[in-house]
């Protein structure tokens, strides 16, 4: 009997041995998961059969949407021929095999023109494809579930990292952004120089490559907010941090129909809309708030908002929130509004969600942040504008009284971790009448780039501050601002009226 068992054995052991190892692919319960090697086999032949049928796919498919990992292998052949510009048939694709030397380990060259007589023609490419992408996805699930489930049953698992983490493949998933340990060089160098055509591309129509700010002066230094860059904006309180980042969002909104979410921990959404609308109709606030206008300034204001109305800006009022929260919020964001930048106004107020347990203390937490903010912009691909406040040291000081890197409150990873901080400074806040070059300060912004990790730093862009729109505009030195007359008036042309002021 015994001898029995063990001759079963062995002729089992035999038959495993010549059944190729991504047929018997199991998960942990048992069961092979979803695939579909036959359409697997008619996508590659489809591909080697008509020369543009790879480009209709290329966007979307990868190696790892094969199921076979001589499928994958193959796949990967095509591709390098791809990136090299060189015809994609039976032929090249056995000859990059054979010099890999994996021709063997796909079935030879009779496998590879086997897979051309599985298909008659490309015309159901894209949709094979898709289907290939759906058993993916599903053999993707089936594998984060099991990672999910092990780290709750994990006592020291931090739950909220947990559910960040997998809210974060579950994003990338569904963006088809899954993420590998490495590219190689040439797949590296396409995406570059696309990247740069895309740059140039976008220059030629905003003349910056990032998100425009809608500053002239501030462009031209920064070419716009960068993807995946996070940028530290501070001030000392008043010096119109709020003002100055709602300006952008308005002018990236309106004039460059970009989609810009808007994080408010300090005032609620009703009060931001309050202020921009005051700023777009150029009407008092307070006037807003007490609904004491007179008839041409309820004309102005219904007249002056439309543009206002149907910009793609988004305002999430929550107070107190913590990263997590703010990142599963962005990603949501992204997926159904495509958002092209994020402000949060500020960071100080953010909860890092770190154990108490851990004694951490608020540099610690705020360490946290910073580090998370960069984190959330480079898998967004998305520029994070985040305000700071500045310690009292300014105002301690001498002379000027500009903010400098050292300033920033309560923790230096903020300097570390940001690609750019910029400094808000208003000389007028401080009694300071005139400039260095004995030029007023009067209603005048300087905007100070004290880091910039792409390019030159910069002081004293001047920006125009109009306190009671709480507006911030481009500088011009030919106007003056009139408190009397609540206007800006040229000394070249005045025949610039209440309701058209020119800036």
């Amino acid at each position: 009997m015994e001898k029995k068992i063990e001759s079963f054995t062995e002729r089992l052991a035999g038959i495993r041995q010549k059944i190729p190892q991504s047929l018997v692919q199991v998960n942990d319960m048992g069961r092979i998961p979803p695939q579909a090697v036959a359409v697997e086999e008619a996508v590659l032949g489809a591909i080697m059969l008509e020369k543009d049928a790879l480009t209709e796919v290329i966007d979307f498919l990868h190696p790892d949407v094969f199921y076979r990992e001589e499928h994958k292998e193959i796949f990967n052949a095509i591709i390098s021929l791809y990136n090299t510009n060189k015809p994609i048939d039976i032929l090249t694709v056995t000859s990059e095999l054979r010099s890999e030397g994996k021709l063997e380990n796909v079935g030879g060259a009779f496998y590879i023109s086997e897979l051309t007589n599985r298909v008659g023609s490309s015309a159901n490419i894209e949709y094979h494809s898709r289907l290939l992408v759906e058993k993916f996805l599903l053999r993707e699930l089936i594998r984060m579930s099991g990672i999910i489930q092990n780290n709750a049953f994990d006592e020291t698992t931090d739950v909220f990292e947990l559910l960040d983490n997998t809210e974060r493949d579950l994003f990338n998933i569904s963006q088809g952004n899954l993420k590998g340990s490495y590219l190689p060089m040439s797949t590296l160098i396409t995406r570059t120089l696309e990247e740069i055509e895309n740059i140039s591309n976008s220059r030629e129509i905003t003349g910056v490559s990032g998100v425009p700010s809608g500053f002239t002066d501030l462009d031209k230094v920064t070419l716009g907010w960068q993807k995946s860059d996070l940028i530290i904006i501070a001030s000392r309180p008043g010096m119109g941090k709020t003002s100055f980042v709602l300006s952008m969002a308005r002018n990236a909104a309106v004039q460059f129909n970009k989609a810009v979410a808007v994080f408010s921990l300090e005032m609620s959404s009703i009060q931001l809309v309050n202020r921009l609308i005051a700023a777009e109709a150029e009407i008092k606030s307070e006037k807003l708030r007490s609904g004491d206008l007179e008839e041409h300034e309820w004309h102005q204001l219904h007249t002056k908002i439309k543009k206002l109305s149907d910009a793609k800006i988004f305002i999430d009022d929550t107070p107190g929130i913590n990263v997590f929260e703010l990142r599963a919020k962005c990603r949501r964001m992204k997926s159904q509004y495509n958002i092209d930048m994020v402000i949060i106004d500020y960071l100080q107020l953010m909860n890092s969600h770190i154990d108490n347990r851990k004694n951490a203390n608020r540099e610690q937490e705020i360490s946290a942040i910073s580090r998370a903010l960069k984190s959330m912009a480079k898998d967004l691909d998305v520029p994070v504008i985040a305000l700071s406040q500045l310690s009292r040291d300014v105002e301690k000081r001498g002379g000027n009284k500009r903010p400098m890197l050292s300033d920033l409150r309560e923790s230096g990873s903020i300097e570390q971790d940001a690609d750019q901080v910029l400094f808000i400074f208003r000389p007028e806040y401080y009694k300071i009448t005139e400039d260095e070059d004995h030029m007023s300060t009067r209603g005048v912004a300087e905007i100070n780039i004290a880091k910039n990790r792409h390019g030159q730093t910069r002081d004293g862009i001047r920006l125009r501050f109009v306190d009671i729109y709480a507006k911030f505009a481009d500088y011009d030195e030919n106007f003056t601002y009139d408190l009397g007359n609540v206007s800006f008036q040229s000394k070249i042309n005045d025949e610039s009226s209440d309701t058209d002021i020119p800036f």
